[in-house]
């Protein structure tokens, strides 16, 4: 490997950080992105500026109270390719057919025999009798596998907590079946407990930038 590869591919790498921390962040500033990588703002600017030539990332200005407008820079619908999507033509195509040959009666069966074979299974690897943290680290673990990019964040009272999905792999299917997002909350709710209540508040699918679940224990947020 050349001098000149070995650059190249570590540019790449670095890039590839940037898009997952816009990812898993939001919108950020230069000076955020490059103290979370260790580079100095020049290096990330010059990584922002030819990301931005590709395609994948651009800039707006929000107003602050003081100062000059804050510059953020966030992914485009295009870099939506770098990060997984399992099938996306094949499941649609898939759903279609479906609903066509059963019709949609027969896609809610198919549904809730897949929703059962998932609580089983995540129920195997998350222990009942855990605490609710140690549940949702383990529900952490199982969706970052699959492709969701989890993050478990503080919750805005005592003994909640912000369940985020950054990617939803499944995306494209979901957004011609949305029995499959209905299927996610239940099977959050069965793998968790029915002392444990979870709600979505932010949905990829209806234009947010994750899908977000407030979870605690029943009496918290009920």
């Amino acid at each position: 490997m050349t001098l000149k590869t070995q650059k190249k591919t570590a540019a790449e790498k670095t890039r590839a950080r940037i898009l997952t921390l816009l990812k898993q962040q939001g919108p950020q500033e230069a000076p955020v992105l490059a103290a979370s990588l260790g580079v100095t703002d020049m290096a990330i600017r010059q990584h922002l500026y030819a990301l931005e030539e590709m395609g994948d990332i651009c800039h707006c200005k929000v107003a602050r109270p003081k100062g000059r407008p804050a510059k953020l820079w966030q992914l485009t619908e295009q870099a939506q390719t770098h990060f997984p999507n399992t099938h996306a033509d094949f499941s649609t195509g898939l759903i279609s057919s479906i609903k066509k040959t059963f019709g949609d009666q027969g896609m809610e069966k198919l549904l809730d025999v897949r929703l059962r074979e998932q609580v089983t299974d995540y129920q195997t690897q998350i222990d009942a009798d855990d605490p609710l943290a140690e549940k949702l680290a383990a529900l952490s673990d199982l969706r970052s596998r699959e492709g969701y990019m989890t993050d478990i964040l503080p919750g805005d009272r005592k003994d909640s907590f912000l369940f985020v999905e950054n990617n939803c792999p499944v995306c494209e299917a979901a957004r011609v079946c949305s029995g499959i997002c209905a299927r996610e909350l239940d099977l959050f709710k069965s793998v968790l407990g029915d002392k444990v209540s979870v709600n979505r508040t932010e949905h990829i699918i209806k234009g947010a930038r994750r899908c977000a679940y407030t979870v605690a224990p029943k009496g918290e947020e009920d």
